[in-house]
């Protein structure tokens, strides 16, 4: 784990200001090369996936409301960026904690971090170690699994789908995209943090946990042998793990000959399927999990 930012260099020339608003300390920042704001800087989707989140053990959470539900489910922020018009907000959900806040102005939170910070506040946050397998469907009865969903945005509304129609568990393959990454959380509106979820470390494994916890493998694919969805669901298993594919392949074929069933949702009008996250909300609701 990475030294506080409190640590991290002398402060700038141009910092002044610093002061106490509520139950918060507030570090005003005017210069975007402070090192203290490191965590922040550079924000582009590349420099996030490749650099920041796997070298650093962090994750970066934006906005109040995606702050508010990371804190809320115990993860510790390491840091917060702050423009003025979001300082009353934070202080209401860090101010309990020994968290540096750091303030800055817009232009030099768009310098530091590539981009505009219309939402005005972001945090840089510790990410917690993962369950496993068998803890996190330890008591579920429909559980999703998203493998090689490669699109951070899918991957976000899948899990917001999830957790709107009461999915109580995401399995996420080793090759898939990375619910904790920026882009992600936003889309998600900070449900990742609601849903218990896990990585898979291989299928072999993770379907052995599935049999031994009694869960029919639902694979949702397009295949001669399918059944529909509405057929499945008139003889639902009592637990079920719904599996989606990858936006463009589809399942691999390792997941369809681990699956119990192969389920098709019926579509018309010449269009075969459904953009994933789509499908997962679908497939979700007729599943019962509402």
């Amino acid at each position: 784990m990475q030294s506080s930012p409190r640590s991290a260099g002398p402060r700038s020339v141009g910092d002044a200001g610093d002061g106490r608003l509520g139950r918060v300390e507030l570090l005003r920042v005017t210069n975007p090369d402070d090192r203290r704001l490191d965590d922040y800087r550079a924000l582009t989707d590349t420099a996030l996936r490749t650099v920041k989140d796997p070298a650093g053990g962090l994750y970066i959470a934006e906005s109040t409301k995606v702050i508010a539900r990371a804190v809320a489910a115990g993860h510790r922020p390491r840091s917060v960026l702050v423009q003025e018009r979001r300082i009353e907000d934070i202080d209401a959900i860090v101010g309990d904690l020994d968290v540096p806040v750091y303030v800055v102005p817009d232009e030099v939170a768009e310098a530091v971090t590539g981009f505009a910070v219309h939402r005005g506040t972001i945090a840089s946050m510790h990410r917690p170690e993962l369950p496993s397998v068998r803890e996190v469907i330890d008591g579920a009865t429909l559980v999703m699994i998203l493998e090689n969903v490669g699109d951070h945005t899918n991957v976000g509304a899948a899990f917001r789908a999830a957790a709107g129609l009461g999915a109580d568990a995401v399995l996420v393959s080793p090759g898939g995209a990375d619910p904790l990454y920026r882009r992600s959380v936003r889309v998600s509106m900070g449900t990742v943090f609601q849903v218990p979820w896990t990585r898979i470390l291989d299928w072999e494994s993770a379907v052995s946990d599935l049999h031994a916890a009694h869960f029919d493998i639902a694979a949702l694919a397009l295949s001669d042998e399918a059944v529909t969805l509405d057929a499945y669901v008139a003889n639902r298993p009592e637990r079920v793990a719904v599996v989606m594919g990858s936006e463009g392949d589809g399942l691999s074929r390792t997941a369809l000959e681990n699956a119990d069933t192969v389920v098709t949702i019926p579509m018309s009008g010449g269009v075969d399927s459904l953009n994933v996250a789509s499908a997962a909300a679908v497939a979700l609701w007729a599943l019962g999990a509402r």
